[in-house]
Parts: C-alpha cells; structure tokens; sequence
C-alpha cells in the first residue's frame, strides 16, 4: 500500500473536502516503485503527524498527485464502493432520464460530484441507445471493468463506448484510446438534443457536424 504523507498545513483543504491533492503539498511518497508506478494505485494520504486524512488514486505522472476517494478510515477502495458510487450517480439522474427526449444527451456520473473522479458519463436513447464514458484520471481508468459492470446493471444499456480527452489522458500518463466496452459502437452520425436544438453529432468525439 502506498502512503502519501502532506506537508505540514497543506491537510486543511483535504479536511474541507477538496478532492484534488497537487504534487506541491506532498512531502514524500513511500512504498513499492511498481505501486508508485501504476497509475491510478490507492494511496492512504496522512498528515505529517502520521494522522490519517483519506485514501485516494495517486497518479505519479500528474500534477494532480491524488485525487480523494474517501475520507472515511473505515470505507476500503474496492470493487463494492466504485460499483455503489455508480448506482448512486445513476439513480440520482433517473428521474431526468426518463423525462428526457430520447435524443437527448444526459449526463448520468459528473466526476467528483459522484465520488468518481475525472468519470464523466453521458447517456442518449436511453436503454435502447449508448452510454458514452471518459475516464480523465488514473483512479477510475483502473477500475474501468467494475465501472462498465456497475453502468450496464443500473442503466440496463447493452451499449457502452470510451470516448477520449486526448489532453486530460496524456496529463495522467494515459493511453489514449477509443473503444466500444461492451455492446456496439455508436453510428458515425446520429442526431442529439443538446441545449434546446437538435444536432447531428458524432457522439464518440463529441465532433459537431455542420449543416
């Protein structure tokens, strides 16, 4: 297990609830070099008294060190949590899924919001269409499978597509990847309701054709 240990004074916006930790409040990182090596690798982050502040996602390539997955002593990183956190996010949403216009573009995980950070997952056609996923940090890249799991039990979509953030993926240390995950791969072009006017777009980039 790696231990991240912060500089003296640099807990207290960990404490408030910032789930981003910068490599300038780190004062050293100790275990194995393959865990400090692996992106996305659980961390327990303490105080520089020994006291312990959170677990989180250390990505030894970024800027952004470690990213918060819980402040609780008594809440393990495993596949139960991620898959928790998703049906969390999932039925939070599900109320505007259903009401939406089925070639509306819905976003059902917004990242730190969710507990889930640098998750972005956005849903069109509802059941019947696709789930789009951005992994934007090491922490959820690594737990992709139990991520796409816990997507096709709560949403009950078949289709599950990585679209990719070339910039954001590179800063973590990423691969940079698009993929179907399970199901098919959405259509080049199909048209999406987004803020109020129909648009045909390419759902796998985000590209907007012009009309």
């Amino acid at each position: 297990m790696l231990i991240i240990t912060i500089k003296q004074g640099k807990e207290k916006s960990i404490l408030a609830g910032d789930p981003w930790i910068y490599v300038s409040a780190i004062d050293k990182v100790d275990g194995k070099p393959q865990e400090r090596n692996k992106p996305g690798a659980t961390a327990i982050v303490q105080s520089s008294s020994r006291q312990f502040l959170a677990r989180a996602a250390y990505s030894a390539k970024s800027q952004i060190a470690a990213r918060v997955w819980t402040l609780r002593e008594d809440e393990p990183v495993d596949h139960a949590l991620i898959k928790r956190r998703v049906q969390a996010a999932v039925e939070r949403r599900a109320g505007a899924l259903r009401a939406a216009d089925p070639q509306a573009l819905v976003q059902l995980v917004d990242g730190e919001k969710d507990g889930l950070p640098g998750l972005l997952v956005h849903s069109v056609g509802g059941s019947t269409g696709y789930l789009t996923c951005q992994f934007n940090a090491a922490g959820v890249d690594a737990w992709k499978v139990a991520i796409v799991q816990a997507l096709l039990k709560a949403t009950g979509c078949p289709n599950v597509y990585e679209r990719c953030d070339e910039l954001l993926r590179k800063g973590e240390g990423l691969p940079v990847i698009w993929r179907a995950l399970a199901g098919d791969e959405p259509p080049q072009r199909l048209t999406v309701r987004e803020g109020g006017r129909l648009v045909p777009m390419d759902i796998r980039t985000g590209f907007i054709y012009p009309r």
